[in-house]
């Protein structure tokens, strides 16, 4: 409907297209609140809260013995980051505009962009408020140590990446059915707040029950972040291997049903929304 013009050449595609994520995901940050310092101030208020609701959970029921030997604060954060990336990624990659929204009616842009966009501006406010809660705790309570903080970082991305992927699936699945997919990606959010393992470690897991949490990515994902975050635990349950696989194939399946979604769609599926 709304044209523009188009580039004659790959790198000028290239520029086009990062250009149009970059201005895309920052409104994507905006629409968290008109202010993006606001926007990253309540998503570590989020972190925080959860934060003090595990803490205190585990001092009610004496917990504290069964954590890593360490700083039981980078405990909870090794957890909670990563769950918070994942589930984050997973709505925000739902949440973007589909074929059949009216900003696809304004070229270059399209269902790529929107779904990049959406991706990484998660990621960026996570990132920034991970740097701004480590950097608070290390000047308050003296320097924190992360044994192999790059892999660390690492496994943040694959919370993330793997986020995305399961979000493609819902995202796929929306238009054919909004509300079966809606609250099939809540009850996905909320059993991962006891399927990711985040309140314990794979190693202290009696053998029976780790049957119940490793068919999880995220359940592996954390407990390898806490073999990179602390030097005196070794991950004997989980692997590394395992959620970059899973992820691969199920981004493979979400970009194949967006593709045929996307084939078939439909003004009037925007107003079922």
């Amino acid at each position: 409907m709304f044209g523009g013009r188009s580039a004659t050449n790959i790198g000028g595609s290239a520029v086009t297209t990062t250009t149009l994520i970059y201005h895309n995901a920052a409104r994507n940050v905006r629409k968290t609140h008109p202010n993006a310092v606001m926007a990253i101030v309540m998503n570590m208020v989020q972190v925080l809260m959860l934060v003090a609701v595990f803490y205190v959970m585990f001092m009610l029921l004496g917990l504290r013995g069964s954590a890593i030997r360490g700083d039981f604060f980078l405990y909870l954060l090794s957890g909670i980051f990563m769950f918070i990336t994942h589930v984050k990624s997973v709505k925000a990659v739902f949440s973007s505009e589909g074929p059949a929204s009216p900003m696809m009616n304004h070229l270059p842009m399209t269902t790529a962009i929107a779904i990049s966009s959406s991706a990484l501006s998660t990621l960026y406010l996570q990132i920034l408020s991970i740097l701004v809660i480590l950097f608070i705790y290390d000047a308050i309570s003296g320097p924190i140590e992360i044994h192999q903080p790059v892999y660390a970082l690492g496994m943040l991305f694959l919370a993330w990446f793997s986020g995305c992927a399961v979000g493609m699936v819902f995202l796929a699945l929306k238009p054919w059915a909004p509300r079966f997919s809606q609250t099939a990606m809540m009850i996905y959010q909320r059993a991962n707040m006891i399927a990711s393992g985040k309140m314990f470690v794979a190693n202290s897991l009696p053998g029976f029950m780790i049957v119940y949490f490793d068919w999880n990515p995220l359940f592996h994902i954390i407990d390898q972040t806490r073999g990179y975050t602390f030097i005196n635990y070794f991950p004997h349950f989980t692997s590394l291997t395992y959620p970059i696989i899973v992820s691969l194939i199920v981004l493979a399946i979400g970009l194949m049903g967006e593709f045929y979604t996307r084939k078939n769609a439909s003004m009037s599926w925007e107003a079922r929304r």
